[in-house]
């Protein structure tokens, strides 16, 4: 009876273990932006998948661009399971093989039933990336210590409106914005860069207030650059304007003239580990609701129609709507100028060479 009663126990004990084996929690690491745009991802996507699933996510910040992850690729020692990218690097980092393809199959349906492929807007699922969000580089300024700021132009004239300005330090989308602050209309922006004569107009344009310029290189900057006074304006991603405003009660306004939008995606660096979770994770994060919760959260628009409809008012807010507050909204979008991937794609190292000669001169 002994032996009988051993063997079952020990044969219970064994299939409890090849079961807890089985469903073994894992671990993904997704890198992205920080600040109140990496909030509101993990209010979104990290704590309702990591409930969902019993895995973990770990949140990791960057500052952008591709060399981290080539240098991890070229290693093979990839410990990064996702990275927030831009939609040039998305492009430029799958043709460099640097990035895994991704099935475009795997994506969910719609919430109102649509297929995924009808879905997502047009563009904003890549070979090797899937869309987030929309988002904007802005120009903002303190409400309370300035008015009338109207176009772009005004951003570059430090006659009419003294005090210094912040900008990324980098070519995008500075160039965008110095050209369009000398009257080229949006449409034909990129055209003009296409040029010699327009980078150089360009350039020469930024040399107007180069001596005005503080650089900012995290998105965390623009906020706290204005909050202590140290620029009269800046250029900044919108959704941290806007957290600055709705979170922290801060007297800035967002100047939508010229904005520059761009979309955001993930994408799986070539040889990360956990792929399983990681594609599932991708699924869940990119699915009608979490991503209309993300904007419940920051004023980032949804790349998926079908979220619009669920888009409501800021988290704890309820009189806030966000609808008003997207890059997207009819009144934001008059002058409004979409970042061409193919170009910077294209032109991103030359671009970069030629700004650090010119900041360095």
């Amino acid at each position: 009876m002994n032996k009988v009663i051993t063997k079952a126990l020990i044969t219970s004990a064994v299939s409890a273990a090849v079961i807890a084996g089985s469903v073994q929690a894992a671990s993904i690491t997704a890198v992205s932006w920080g600040g109140a745009y990496t909030k509101s991802q993990v209010e979104a996507y990290h704590k309702p998948w990591a409930a969902a699933t019993g895995n973990t996510i770990v949140s990791e910040d960057y500052s952008g661009g591709l060399a981290e992850v080539k240098a991890q690729v070229e290693a093979g020692n990839v410990t990064w399971n996702l990275v927030d990218v831009e939609l040039s690097d998305a492009v430029r980092g799958c043709d460099e093989g640097l990035f895994e393809s991704i099935d475009a199959s795997i994506l969910p349906d719609g919430a109102d039933g649509s297929s995924a492929a009808d879905d997502f807007l047009p563009g904003t699922v890549t070979d090797c990336a899937v869309g987030l969000i929309v988002w904007s580089t802005i120009v903002a300024y303190d409400g309370s210590k300035m008015s009338g700021v109207a176009t772009m132009a005004d951003f570059f004239d430090t006659a009419k409106f003294p005090g210094k300005r912040g900008l990324r330090k980098g070519p995008k989308p500075n160039l965008e914005m110095a050209l369009m602050a000398d009257g080229v209309p949006a449409k034909y922006v990129y055209a003009l860069l296409n040029t010699d004569a327009g980078i150089q107009m360009a350039f020469d344009k930024l040399d107007t207030i180069r001596d005005s310029v503080i650089w900012w290189e995290a998105g965390a900057q623009p906020p706290q650059l204005l909050a202590d006074g140290e620029v009269a304006m800046t250029t900044a991603y919108n959704g941290r304007i806007f957290n600055a405003v709705a979170a922290e009660g801060k007297p800035f306004e967002i100047m939508w003239d010229g904005q520059v939008w761009d979309l955001d995606l993930w994408v799986i660096p070539k040889g990360a580990p956990n792929m399983a979770e990681t594609l599932d994770f991708i699924k869940f994060s990119t699915g009608t609701q979490a991503l209309a919760d993300q904007a419940s959260w920051i004023s980032y628009g949804p790349v998926r129609k079908s979220s619009a409809a669920l888009v409501g008012s800021y988290h704890n807010q309820p009189d806030l709507d966000m609808a008003g507050h997207m890059p997207t909204a009819p009144e934001n979008f008059g002058n409004a100028l979409q970042n061409n991937f193919e170009f910077w794609a294209d032109n991103q190292d030359q671009l970069n060479e030629r700004f650090n000669a010119w900041l360095a001169k």
